[in-house]
């Protein structure tokens, strides 16, 4: 079921969807001549693309680089990983104990150990922020290729949180950041972002019982395109009715629903299972936040994937706030909080391994996964680490780019890089490498004087893309 309007969010862009491209009320502040136009230019400019896809996991709170994955086991209890060590398939390189799957998978994946966030503020800059020009950088892919995929539909750009799968977890926080920020571009290259309904029904808000006659649906929707076209927004809307019909019969609808998939596949990305809420101390003000990660995070991830492999360019998947581990009011300690969020990463992220090697989607979709900061490189006299901006966790794989590597060295006692610091700057670069055929998109007119300078100047990180 899709639903197009929701009434108890009149403000929200969100609660929109763009069918094809071909739809946006005036209520939204999203422009139908600029979705047009932004179709018309990812026809018109195909050589401009890769074909890949990015799937963007969004560790929220700040993951600790000791840890995850640069445990410092040869420095003093207090600085050292909390959680030990694990063997990893890269010989002489360690994880924390917390991912023994990932650790088995070290050979596709890449992990830098001289990121270098940039400051210790929640925030989420590696993703949105200065070095991005306030723009979710799939924005860039959206003001690019267009809002949809020109064959199925799918949108572009989307934003995953826990609600896109389990109706019953929190809303998404932007308390620190907004994930949907476009910065300088349009706002019609703003994210999709679905949200499951209580009886699992995809949402964007019209009232259930105007779905039940897709046709009907359907004169809704020409009835507005005629109107517009009255106004003189539209000059053509034979295939804008056909593509939004087409959506909502077929496959934007199947996209969404992972029932579709074999059940055995969905369970071995279900993280539910893994921590169970009871398990889960109880004093902590971040229990909901840890509980909805564990049911929502591997879901996500699958979901991405079946996005991704119909379509979609960009994909930011969250969950709510809680790589936070101060061992204070709100957060666990670095021990306990590694037990509700280490056992549900490692799974979800080996499942999705597995499963893009298993579909040969190596080459096509690249996974990157970071929070806004790292940790103090001592544990604090409560349990927990602090927040630090000098060095964080980055994990990357698939994409087609070269895995089985460890980039960059990080100090004696992990809290700054020995090596040349990856900054947040690299890493969009990167992104834009794989998604662009940049020295094309260069000369790409109308597109902001902003990123024309990331084209020109900034560098991917090194080892990754020549």
């Amino acid at each position: 079921m899709l639903t197009l309007f929701d009434a108890s969010d009149r403000r929200s862009r969100r609660g929109f969807l763009r069918l094809g491209g071909s739809m946006a009320l005036g209520a939204a502040g999203i422009c139908m001549a600029d979705l047009s136009a932004l179709q018309l230019r990812a026809q018109s400019t195909p050589s401009l693309l890769t074909g890949k896809s990015v799937i963007f996991l969004f560790l929220h709170g700040g993951p600790s680089q000791f840890e995850t994955f640069d445990p410092k086991m040869d420095r003093p209890e207090g600085i050292r990983s909390a959680t030990g060590e694990v063997a990893t398939a890269i010989p002489g390189i360690t994880f924390g104990s917390s991912f023994p799957q990932l650790a088995a998978r070290a050979n596709r994946l890449s992990i830098v150990r001289s990121f270098v966030p940039g400051d210790a503020d929640h925030n989420i800059k590696p993703l949105v922020g200065r070095d991005t020009f306030g723009a979710n950088p799939g924005a860039i892919l959206a003001r690019v290729a267009g809002t949809n995929h020109p064959v199925t539909g799918i949108p572009t750009h989307l934003l995953l949180q826990p609600r896109a799968v389990d109706a019953s977890t929190q809303a998404g926080t932007t308390a620190f950041g907004r994930f949907s920020a476009t910065g300088p571009l349009p706002s019609a290259c703003a994210p999709f972002e679905p949200t499951m309904g209580s009886l699992g029904e995809l949402q964007a808000g019209i009232p259930r019982t105007q779905l039940d006659d897709r046709r009907l649906l359907l004169r809704t929707i020409e009835t507005q395109i005629r109107s517009l076209e009255q106004h003189g927004n539209l000059d053509s809307t034979d295939p804008l009715r056909e593509q939004a019909f087409r959506l909502l019969t077929g496959p934007l609808a199947e996209s969404f629903d992972l029932t579709r998939e074999d059940p055995r596949l969905v369970e071995r990305y279900d993280t539910a299972p893994l921590v169970r809420p009871d398990a889960i101390d109880r004093k902590w003000k971040n229990y909901d936040n840890y509980v909805d990660n564990a049911k929502s995070l591997g879901k996500l991830l699958l979901l991405a994937r079946r996005l991704c492999e119909r379509g979609a360019g960009f994909v930011t998947v969250t969950t709510n706030f809680v790589w936070d581990m101060h061992a204070d009011v709100n957060n666990a300690t670095m021990t306990e909080g590694m037990r509700y969020m280490g056992p549900p990463l490692d799974h979800a992220l080996a499942a999705f391994l597995d499963d893009l090697h298993a579909r040969g989607l190596n080459d096509r979709i690249l996974l990157v996964a970071c929070g806004e900061m790292g940790r103090t490189p001592r544990i604090n006299g409560a349990g927990g680490r602090d927040h630090w901006g000098n060095l964080g966790p980055l994990l990357l794989a698939g994409g087609g780019l070269p895995m089985g590597q460890v980039i960059g060295r990080s100090g004696r006692d992990g809290g700054e890089a020995q090596s040349e610091p990856i900054t947040p700057k690299h890493l969009m670069a990167t992104l834009l490498h794989t998604l662009f055929d940049v020295a094309q998109l260069r000369l790409a007119p109308n597109l902001p004087r902003e990123y024309s300078q990331i084209m020109a100047a900034w560098e991917p990180i090194p080892g990754l893309i020549a």
